[in-house]
């Protein structure tokens, strides 16, 4: 199988080492100085090399780049893709629509103030780049159209070089690309000038206690063994999250634990409040017991990145299934599989969730657009999942996974 992530060079913002990362990449540990670092910065902006001559004045063209999964309910269904394309972020009678494969095949670097050049202000906003694919990837579509969510994305600005002299030429192949350009096609009149942008790291180290926190390089969500607490990326800090796991069902057996997230939720629009509301709601062939109306409803999302498919199953099987069992306020002991997806995606994909399980589909499916869904509490739960070869169980919910399949969400 095939990645499509950008490989991207940087320095260590400790001891100034050179590196190359993925865009997937947040935390990073220091070749040289050994030092962990972690990178807060959601939206990334990279930049294109250039085989430009020398003494050219380079002009930066910003490209959107979008990549993740993308859902859509209709009164047919749930449909899903993954998407990975790129915009053109400026208006240009000459400049390409898109960048195609070059984000794939050309090695990045992340944008400094020191970057020399004048790069463009872009006047596509990130809600119109996102209003583009929704109507690019509807357009086929005879249904009509309740919800429509973006979720698992990874969002970055890529600058492309360019330079005139006469015509536009593209500076990444030093090679023309229009005719002879116009007073009105002068892109050095368009706003634009140094960048101002820069990468935010911080270390990753405890902030109650100084430890260093633990995990892999596309962690969002990192473990500090000292105090036993773990931490996720907020936008400026990390931010405690609470956490617990299930007991392993059977013991001496091979156990993987994968995380959930659990989410207690304020529903209007529909009831949906208890397990016995879940019950009435997605017409589930169980008996409503009193007990039921006392037991608090959760959503349950993949803390993990995986096909969008293996996404919406693995939501559903969790929140039908509503695992059971004391949630023990402690890291489980095993092997444990790294939170990938964000807690705003996971949260994004609530209401696609209640689409697919809610019932009569036909005359509540039309009601989407006025139901909000508001967290109230969330919990990390980590899930043991038996070990059986080339696959992993979970027999409560009935949940069999590929391994392969975690494999390949470590890609996306």
């Amino acid at each position: 199988m095939k990645s499509s992530r950008l490989l991207i060079e940087y320095q260590c913002p400790q001891c100034g080492a050179p590196a190359t990362i993925e865009e997937t990449d947040h935390l990073f540990t220091c070749a040289f100085c050994r030092v962990k670092s972690y990178l807060l910065s959601r939206v990334y902006r990279y930049v294109l090399p250039h085989k430009a001559p020398e003494g050219r004045e380079l002009i930066y063209m910003p490209y959107w780049r979008f990549k993740g999964m993308l859902f859509s309910c209709t009164a047919a269904g749930v449909d899903y893709r993954i998407v990975d394309v790129s915009y053109r972020g400026v208006e240009s009678r000459h400049a390409p629509m898109s960048l195609g494969l070059r984000s794939q095949t050309q090695r990045l670097r992340f944008l400094t103030p020191e970057t020399q050049g004048r790069f463009l202000i872009p006047d596509m906003s990130y809600a119109d780049m996102l209003e583009r694919i929704q109507g690019r990837f509807g357009k086929a579509r005879t249904s009509p159209l309740f919800l429509q969510s973006f979720i698992g994305e990874t969002l970055s600005i890529l600058y492309a070089p360019f330079y005139q002299d006469g015509k536009l030429y593209d500076a990444v192949l030093n090679r023309p690309i229009s005719p002879p350009l116009t007073d009105d096609s002068d892109l050095r009149d368009r706003p634009g000038g140094r960048p101002a942008w820069e990468l935010r790291f911080v270390p990753a180290q405890c902030p109650e206690c100084g430890w260093d926190l633990e995990g892999e390089r596309d962690s969002f969500a990192l473990i500090c063994r000292n105090c036993r607490s773990i931490w996720h990326a907020g936008k400026r800090r990390f931010m405690k999250l609470d956490f617990g796991s299930l007991p392993a069902r059977e013991r001496g057996a091979s156990t993987l634990f994968l995380p959930f997230f659990r989410i207690r939720p304020k529903v209007t629009g529909v009831s949906l409040g208890s397990l016995a509301d879940l019950v009435r709601l997605g017409n589930l062939p169980r008996a409503v017991l009193d007990s039921m109306e006392e037991e608090p409803f959760h959503f349950w999302a993949p803390a993990f990145k995986v096909r969008p498919q293996d996404f919406l199953r693995l939501s559903i099987r969790t929140t039908l299934g509503q695992p059971g069992g004391r949630v023990e306020p402690r890291l489980p002991d095993g092997d444990i599989y790294p939170v990938t997806l964000p807690l705003n995606e996971a949260l994004e994909s609530l209401k696609m969730n209640l689409a697919t399980f809610m019932k009569p589909p036909g005359k509540l499916r039309p009601l989407l657009p006025e139901i909000t869904i508001e967290p109230k509490g969330v919990t990390l739960v980590y899930i043991p999942f038996q070990v059986k070869g080339n696959e992993i169980l979970y027999s409560p919910c009935r949940l069999r996974i590929n391994r392969k399949v975690l494999v390949y969400g470590r890609m996306l």
